[in-house]
């Protein structure tokens, strides 16, 4: 039994717009109160990784509840993941904040807390349930998701989670987990011969992070002007920023 693309396709844009929304509210915050006061900025971060992470988690346990009900498998109702602890949306934003001053960016860093707990909340019950996982690329795929998704279907365990998330998560990324109970199912499109296929062929003989960097070199040869535009903008974005934090600065 194959899930549609159309019906996969249709979740994963549901789970991209909670994301989305979620960092452009930290954006817009930031731009419009600036960075002096991060306790403050902190404190909104929380409150929208809460509301969008109950939002994802939701979501997630709606679909995997779906799934169990198209297989056929009488199964507890899904629980949702805890949502970010405050201590973990304040390392999340102040360490962004050590690298980097673009709102893009600290809207990404709260935008990757809310998915995660959609993601957790998928494997949490994949593992009470004693089902099987796979990463399902979306969108365009980086090489550490293609790596992932090489692996194809594998019985799921406590291993799947670190520190209790799916901690390998990363921003402005669309690909994600999905479970089974029963061998029959798929996701229409999804086929990791494929992508194994790409891993395997990238520097034939090196170690898997040869691999993955190979796959990243490739990649930024085909899209390399698109890429160093997005970086221009985002360097533009930031000094547009200071600018305007030190001009408060010094008008008080």
């Amino acid at each position: 039994m194959n899930i549609s693309r159309k019906e996969w396709d249709n979740y994963i844009k549901k789970l991209s717009a909670i994301n989305k929304k979620a960092s452009d509210l930290i954006v817009a915050y930031v731009e419009q109160n600036g960075l002096d006061d991060v306790d403050a900025l902190v404190r909104y971060a929380y409150e929208v990784a809460a509301k969008y992470g109950n939002a994802s988690a939701t979501l997630n346990a709606l679909m995997y509840d779906t799934i169990a009900e198209l297989e056929g498998v009488a199964l507890p109702a899904a629980e949702l993941a805890d949502l970010p602890a405050y201590g973990d949306v304040a390392k999340s934003v102040q360490g962004t904040m050590k690298t980097s001053l673009n709102p893009s960016e600290i809207g990404g860093a709260v935008a990757r807390l809310v998915k995660m707990t959609g993601q957790d909340t998928m494997l949490k019950n994949g593992i009470r349930d004693r089902a099987q996982f796979a990463w399902i690329p979306a969108g365009d795929t980086c090489a550490f998701c293609i790596t992932l998704a090489s692996r194809g279907w594998q019985d799921i365990s406590a291993k799947a989670l670190r520190n209790g998330h799916a901690e390998h998560i990363h921003s402005n990324c669309d690909c994600a987990y999905m479970v089974r109970h029963s061998s029959d199912v798929n996701i229409k499109g999804y086929d990791p011969d494929k992508y194994l296929a790409m891993y395997e062929d990238a520097d034939p003989g090196g170690k898997p992070k040869d691999k993955i960097n190979a796959m990243r070199r490739e990649a930024y040869a085909k899209n390399k002007d698109e890429i160093n535009e997005q970086k221009r903008s985002a360097y533009e974005k930031r000094q547009e920023l200071n600018s305007s934090t030190a001009e408060e600065i010094n008008a008080d």
